[in-house]
C-alpha cells in the first residue's frame, strides 16, 4: 500500500511541475528550481554510499563534471538528444565509479575520502588540457529548439530534472528497504562484524559506488544545455562536492528523506541568497548550517523530528 502511495505521490509531483509551466512565465524560477532539483539528485546519490554505507565521498564534482563533459563530447560529435545524453553520462560515470571503487574501497575512513578528492583534481587537470572539449577556455553549446509542450528549453530542462529527482529518490527508497540497503547499513555500523556475519562487503560497496556515480553523472549530463557555456571551473565547482555532502547530513543521512529535505531547504536558501545578497554566501550558509547541525542535531532534521516525536509520545 505504501508503495502505491509513494508512486502516486511521485506522479503527482511531476504532474504539478508540468501544470506550473502553464501558469508561470518568469524564467528565473525555472533556472532556480533546476538547481534545487539537481541538488536533490546529487545529495541522494551521495547518500547511497555516504549515508547508507558510511563511506564519505569528496569526489561528487568529478562524477558530475564527467557526466557534463560526456554530453559535451556527444553534442560536439553527433548533436544527440537529452535522453541519450543522460544514458551516456550515467554509463560513463557509473563505470568510473566501479573502477575507482574497486581501487579505493579497500581503504577506510579518511584515506578513502582523500582518494575521492584526488579523483576530482586528476579529472579536472585532464579536462583543462583537453582541447577537444574547450580546455581551460571552455566551450559554447547551443540548445536544441523548443519542444511542443514547453515555451522554451529551460522549462523542459527543469521538468526533466524534476523527473530525474523523483526517479532518484524512488531508487534510493527502494535501496534503503532492500537487502542491499540492509547490507550497507551493516557496513556503516561495523564493517568487520558484517564481514564475520557473511555480508559481501566489497561487492555491496562496489554496487553502491557504481549506482552513486551513475546518478551523479546523470545529474551532470544536462548541464551543458543548462549553462550553454561549459568550462572546468564551473563543472568541477566546489559547491557540488560540499553541497552533496552537507545536504544529506543536514537532512538526515541514514534515510532517503534526509537528502531531499536538506537539498530543498539548503538549495532554496542558496538561490534566495544569490538573488538578494550574493552568490558568494552560498558556501558560508552551508558551513554555518553544517556546524550547527553537527553540534545540535547530528542525526539531521529527520533524526531530530523522530527524537522530538518520541519525547512527545
Amino acid at each position: 500500500m505504501r508503495r502505491f502511495a509513494f508512486l502516486a505521490g511521485a506522479i503527482a509531483v511531476i504532474a504539478l511541475g508540468l501544470l506550473i509551466t502553464r501558469v508561470v512565465d518568469n524564467q528565473y524560477y525555472y533556472f532556480a528550481a533546476y538547481v534545487v532539483f539537481q541538488y536533490v539528485v546529487l545529495a541522494t546519490a551521495w547518500n547511497i554510499l555516504g549515508g547508507y554505507g558510511g563511506y564519505v565521498n569528496f569526489g561528487s564534482a568529478a562524477f558530475f563534471a564527467l557526466g557534463a563533459y560526456t554530453s559535451v563530447v556527444l553534442i560536439k560529435t553527433v548533436t544527440t538528444s537529452l535522453p541519450l545524453l543522460l544514458v551516456a553520462g550515467g554509463l560513463v560515470s557509473g563505470l568510473l565509479g566501479l573502477g575507482i571503487g574497486y581501487l579505493t574501497l579497500r581503504l577506510r575512513g579518511v584515506f578513502f575520502s582523500i582518494a575521492t578528492l584526488a579523483l576530482a583534481v586528476v579529472l579536472q587537470t585532464m579536462v583543462v588540457n583537453w582541447e577537444y572539449v574547450g580546455g581551460a577556455r571552455g566551450i559554447t553549446v547551443s540548445r536544441p529548439g523548443t519542444l511542443g509542450l514547453f515555451s522554451n528549453y529551460v522549462e523542459f530542462l527543469c521538468i526533466a530534472m524534476l523527473a530525474l529527482a523523483v526517479g532518484t529518490v524512488a531508487l534510493a527508497r527502494w535501496i534503503e528497504r532492500s537487502a542491499l540497503g540492509r547490507g550497507l547499513a551493516a557496513i556503516r555500523d561495523n564493517e568487520d562484524a558484517a564481514e564475520c556475519m557473511g555480508v559481501p562487503t566489497l561487492r555491496l560497496k562496489l554496487v553502491a559506488t557504481t549506482v552513486s556515480g551513475a546518478l551523479m553523472g546523470i545529474a551532470g549530463a544536462p548541464f551543458p544545455y543548462y549553462v550553454t557555456f561549459v568550462e572546468p571551473g564551473a563543472a568541477f565547482d566546489l559547491n557540488y562536492a560540499v553541497n552533496s555532502l552537507a545536504m544529506p547530513m543536514i537532512g538526515g543521512a541514514t534515510t532517503w528523506m534526509g537528502p531531499v529535505i536538506g537539498a530543498v531547504l539548503l538549495g532554496t536558501a542558496q538561490q534566495v541568497a544569490t538573488v538578494t545578497i550574493s552568490s558568494a554566501l552560498n558556501l558560508l550558509i552551508v558551513g554555518v548550517l553544517l556546524v550547527l547541525f553537527v553540534i545540535l542535531a547530528p542525526e539531521g532534521i529527520v533524526g531530530l523530528a523522530r527524537r522530538l516525536s518520541r519525547r512527545a509520545a
